[in-house]
Parts: structure tokens; sequence; C-alpha cells
């Protein structure tokens, strides 16, 4: 069973309904959430891997809501403003 605070909740759920309909807003979202967890790490020396780094990101609280987010002003940019994506699927 899931038991977040409250107000964990309503921010994920402020988060999950927030209506994408600006194409300056969504493009902003796209910059600043990234395609793909940035904290997994390989430490390597002398051409050998010591140690993996897992992705953090799934620790965080807000992490679906923010790929949905991004996925959300992806499809807004692409399916209603007609821009092309591809400089933000890197």
């Amino acid at each position: 069973m899931n038991q977040q605070p409250a107000l964990f909740q309503k921010a994920q759920e402020f988060l999950d309904n927030l209506k994408i309909d600006n194409p300056k807003l969504a493009r902003v979202l796209c910059q600043l959430i990234p395609a793909q967890c940035p904290f997994e790490r390989d430490i390597t020396l002398l051409g050998r891997r010591l140690l993996h780094i897992p992705p953090l990101c799934k620790l965080n609280p807000f992490y679906e809501q923010f790929v949905g987010l991004r996925f959300r002003s992806l499809c807004y940019l692409a399916d209603e403003c007609g821009e092309d994506i591809s400089q933000f699927l890197v």
C-alpha cells in the first residue's frame, strides 16, 4: 500500500492534471525534464567497470508525474503545433 503525505498526493494530482496548451511552456518543460535519468553512471578504471550507479530517478516521488508531463508536452508540440520534436528526444 502506497502511503504518501497528503501534500505529495496533492502535488502529484496537480502535475497529472496540468493542461499543456502553450507552446512556449511545452518547450520549456521538454528542455527542463530530461529524456532519461541523468544520474545513472558507470565508474571505470583502466577500461574496467568498477561500479555501476543505478538510475535514482525512480526514488523521486514525482518521477511518474514529470515523465507524464514531458510526454504530454511533446505530444502537444507534435500534434497540436506541428513542430519537429526530434531536438527534445536526445
